[in-house]
């Protein structure tokens, strides 16, 4: 198994089926998203381009999902936070029941669109 699998089946419920269905979602709607293990986190790129992680914060009661391209999104600038960030904003989920699909894939497709742009806007 690969590194970034691995990070996400050894995690605790429920943050592992958060991070399973976050996982399956971003691959169904970016089939061409390649999922590596960089900073010590699940990160997904198009391109050797970063679109966004999946994460759970040590000692967090939350999966924290973080878009590379922050700054050039337009859809759905309210349901990301920046939790203290300058650039990056994320969706922040404490259960599966709490994932609103149709939002994550609009903003999936967001990331996707401007993964060509520069992390500074």
């Amino acid at each position: 198994m690969k590194p970034a699998e691995d990070y996400i089946v050894n995690q605790q419920e429920p943050f592992r089926s958060i991070l399973m269905h976050l996982k399956a979602v971003i691959e169904h709607t970016i089939p061409d998203a390649e999922l590596l293990f960089k900073w010590k986190v699940p990160f997904y790129y198009v391109d050797k381009r970063p679109l966004c992680y999946i994460h759970r914060p040590v000692e967090k009661d939350y999966v924290d999902i973080g878009f590379w391209n922050a700054a050039h999104l337009t859809v759905l600038q309210e349901h990301m936070t920046k939790d203290g960030r300058k650039m990056m904003k994320s969706l922040l989920y404490k259960s599966i029941e709490n994932i609103d699909d149709k939002v994550f894939k609009d903003i999936l497709k967001d990331v996707y669109n401007v993964k060509g742009q520069k992390f500074w806007k």
